[in-house]
């Protein structure tokens, strides 16, 4: 059935505008105007997308069968103790969803291009905050425990996945309204400032990562004596914390495409083995979390402050509708683009069509 369907035609990094190109990946690219249907029928042949776009939708579904299997055997309505491990895995849902759709459709035009990717930066900070949930609920090492810190973190970590989320909008295109409004193509700061724009995303997700382990490197690397809570886990969070740090050195590097440009345009890229590693250390991640709630629970219910829907999904809700706020802020601007007849730019892909297009 494949064989009869008309599958789109790839580019080179010289056939598509700027806002396309990808540091090392030479070939391989979709039209910069595709359609909605082309966007999906390019899932089925190989383009420097593909994998990036089937690697985080694949385990999306390993993660929901995960959620759902926590909700129906573990009744978070009666047992309010599991509420933080269905708002953390409710999160490790979203990133990957967010992540493939985003890859799947950022083509549509440079402006879907940077929608799209201000909904992946906010399910990632979403994340971020799922991952500080379930820590201040089931990791907090036992001389932490209801201590000031811990009744301030979580609080923290919702203020910092607004920071995450607007600095990595920001990164994009700068302030909205103020610095771009309609004309999104040549815009400060990542057209003309790459290297700043990425140095400014790499922190905005490092920045929450960091606090949100503040009690888990505490646990595992620098505390001794009682209170420290060495169990059988600790194994699982240190197989998650090295994938965590190679995911940021392979999104920050570049690596293995910078060396050999145009070798791996279309396997073995660094944003391929950044979402591998990525779902790798996500799965460790939730291993750890159960393995904790369970070995610690009975400790916990004794000492910890009570955990209820409140704590847990109030905080994720706050998070969505800031989080929606922000991205509704910095896309109103290219929602609001004029529209105008499409430009010859030469070297280009052109679609004939008589139809006035978006200016950006």
């Amino acid at each position: 059935m494949l064989s009869l369907i008309r599958l789109p035609r790839v580019f080179t990094i010289n056939q598509v505008p700027k806002v396309f190109h990808e540091d090392g990946i030479i070939s391989g690219y979709r039209h910069p105007r595709s359609s909605a249907t082309d966007c999906i029928l390019s899932l089925f042949q190989m383009t420097n997308e593909t994998l990036n776009i089937w690697t985080h939708f694949l385990p999306t579904w390993y993660f929901f069968w995960k959620l759902v299997t926590v909700v129906l055997m573990q009744t978070p309505w009666q047992n309010s103790f599991v509420w933080p491990l269905v708002v953390f895995l409710l999160s490790c849902c979203i990133y990957p969803l967010a992540s493939s759709c985003a890859h799947t459709f950022s083509t549509m035009s440079p402006r879907a291009r940077h929608i799209c990717f201000f909904f992946d930066y906010g399910a990632l900070s979403f994340y971020s905050l799922g991952s500080a949930i379930i820590y201040s609920a089931y990791v907090f090492p036992d001389k932490w425990v209801s201590s000031s810190f811990h009744r301030w973190y979580v609080p923290i970590a919702v203020f910092n996945t607004v920071i995450c989320t607007f600095l990595a909008c920001y990164s994009r295109l700068g302030f909205p309204f103020l610095q771009y409004s309609h004309d999104v193509v040549k815009r400060f700061p990542e057209y003309w400032s790459p290297n700043f724009s990425k140095l400014l995303r790499v922190a905005a997700f490092a920045y929450p990562y960091l606090f949100d382990n503040i009690p888990l490197f505490y646990r595992v690397f620098l505390c001794v004596g009682e209170g420290c809570t060495d169990n059988g886990t600790n194994i699982l969070h240190y197989k998650h914390i090295a994938l965590a740090f190679l995911t940021a050195f392979l999104f920050a590097t570049h690596l293995p495409e910078r060396l050999a440009p145009g070798s791996f345009d279309y396997i073995g890229h660094s944003h391929q083995l950044f979402h591998i590693c990525g779902i790798l250390g996500t799965h460790f991640q939730m291993q750890a979390m159960e393995q904790d709630m369970v070995a610690r629970r009975p400790w916990l219910v004794q000492n910890s402050f009570p955990i209820t829907f409140a704590n847990s999904g109030g905080p994720a809700l706050l998070c969505v509708l800031l989080n929606l706020a922000i991205i509704a802020l910095f896309s109103l601007p290219l929602l609001s683009a004029p529209v105008c007849k499409e430009k010859d730019h030469g070297k280009g892909p052109k679609k004939a069509s008589a139809k006035p297009q978006p200016c950006c």
